[in-house]
């Protein structure tokens, strides 16, 4: 699966500078062939070696040019820099890195569970199935919810499971059962179709609200239909009992 670039928090971060620089050189190059005549390849020797226009005699106005062109090219390049340095510095690389290794992990995987949704309902199904040695890709768009993962010692992916590229950078191709875990029975609805529409032979567990959704859930592909309240009513008349 391609990842977009904005995906990726080192190079948002110096896609703007890296832009204004190609742009400046464009833009000097153009400005050479149009003020002196001159060719693409001479134009652009003279934005790398301002020095030589020296020997071609050229104009005042294309003097001022070649000074304006060279401040805006220092200026764009320090701005690359101070984006680097400044992700560097502000943890954005060891983002990255991490991200990366968590990517080949998933990767490596199979026969997994993915849990869509990263609340308590969702947590409690991650934490005991990864406790009983069962591997688990969970979903979360959530920022607080995701990071959480990470002292959970729980593979994540950021993102919607509404969405095809996450269920895809999640391995649903290669998951066992796939879980609907959010507090929004329509979202795990949802993600049921998809799921079932990617990868016919994994299992689909869907949680819903209410008895009403119970036979949409189905409808949609799901294997499965969980009831909390109710289950949870359940669990404990038969303790009582």
């Amino acid at each position: 699966m391609s990842v977009s670039v904005f995906d990726r928090p080192l190079l948002k971060r110096a896609v703007l500078p890296i832009t204004a620089f190609l742009t400046v050189c464009v833009v000097g190059i153009a400005g050479f062939v149009y003020l002196e005549g001159v060719s693409v390849i001479e134009a652009t020797f003279w934005l790398l070696d301002p020095t030589s226009m020296e020997l071609h005699g050229v104009g005042d106005d294309a003097r001022a040019f070649s000074l304006l062109v060279i401040v805006s090219l220092i200026l764009s390049t320090l701005w690359i820099g101070e984006s680097v340095l400044g992700a560097v510095f502000g943890g954005q690389v060891q983002e990255e890195l991490k991200r990366m290794q968590t990517k080949r992990h998933i990767d490596e995987v199979s026969d997994h569970v993915i849990i869509c949704g990263y609340g308590s309902f969702g947590r409690t199904i991650a934490n005991t199935l990864s406790n009983a040695g069962r591997d688990v890709v969970v979903i979360e768009r959530d920022q607080h919810r995701f990071e959480a993962l990470e002292s959970d010692d729980i593979l994540g992916v950021r993102g919607d499971g509404r969405m095809e590229g996450a269920l895809a950078e999640a391995g649903v191709e290669r998951a066992d059962t796939l879980v609907g875990a959010i507090d929004d029975s329509n979202a795990n609805i949802e993600i049921a179709i998809l799921a079932s529409q990617l990868s016919p032979d994994v299992r689909v567990i869907v949680r819903v609200g209410n008895q009403r959704y119970s036979k949409l859930a189905r409808r949609a592909g799901a294997d499965d239909v969980i009831i909390p309240e109710i289950r949870s009513g359940q669990d404990v008349s038969q303790s009582i009992i």
